[in-house]
């Protein structure tokens, strides 16, 4: 299946918010985005953690996929499930590289829908803060939810070439601008300087829609980001 979506009316489905938190006596930052799904939380769940699923949405999973158990994402996270309420909460430890991060995906039904919330908690470097902002999270995990929508509108899976390259188009950039620009309020709702969130905004934008393949001056924001440029590989 190909992406073929309204990209500013898409990124308007996920409202955001941007916290403060601490673990272990260290202060984190939290992206908080929610969606509501036409589905009920059973398919919705069903979605999140079959093996089977996760890749017509995500990424490929591996790994002993139970309370206590590692999990790894082809060429992005891995980590430990701390908690798995089914259909209700799941809790993840998120780990790139020795960067330790936690992720939590809570569902509440809704009318004739699901509600997703996903927290994603860091300690942050304030540089990076500055440099980028919460979409360099933010950014990813709506491409995730992009990718987890058309997957069950349809029950197709996300073609893995069209996904990897979405940033890159028109339809695309236009997402990711609109995604960073969602994320930028979240920021200054919570309090931050709006000048400085603009810029990280751009910044944002710009690792985003930029090909990898090309020559570029701007610096990747490695720290924090969430999911890659795409919501498939």
């Amino acid at each position: 299946m190909t992406i073929s979506v309204d990209p500013i009316a898409t990124a308007g489905l996920v409202t955001r918010e941007v916290r403060t938190g601490e673990r272990a006596g260290a202060p984190t930052r939290v992206a908080v985005a929610r969606r509501t799904y036409a589905t009920d939380p059973a398919d919705l769940w069903d979605a999140l953690t079959d093996p089977q699923r996760i890749p017509r949405w995500f990424l490929p999973v591996s790994g002993d996929l139970r309370v206590g158990g590692r999990y790894s994402l082809t060429g992005n996270a891995s980590g430990v499930v701390e908690r798995c309420d089914a259909p209700r909460l799941l809790a993840l430890t998120w780990e790139m590289g020795p960067q330790v991060s936690w992720v939590e995906v809570e569902l509440a039904p809704v009318g004739d829908g699901t509600t997703l919330e996903l927290r994603h908690e860091a300690p942050v470097d304030p540089e990076f803060w500055t440099q980028y902002g919460p979409g360099a999270v933010g950014v990813g995990w709506d491409l995730a939810l992009l990718g987890l929508g058309l997957h069950l509108d349809t029950g197709e899976p996300v073609d893995p070439d069209d996904g990897a390259g979405y940033a890159l188009t028109a339809d695309g950039r236009a997402f990711v601008r609109a995604s960073a620009q969602g994320w930028t309020a979240a920021a200054v709702a919570a309090g931050e300087d709006a000048r400085d969130m603009q810029a990280a905004g751009e910044r944002t934008v710009t690792f985003y829609t930029v090909d990898p393949s090309q020559p570029s001056t701007e610096e990747t924001p490695t720290e924090e980001t969430a999911t890659g440029e795409t919501p498939t590989e």
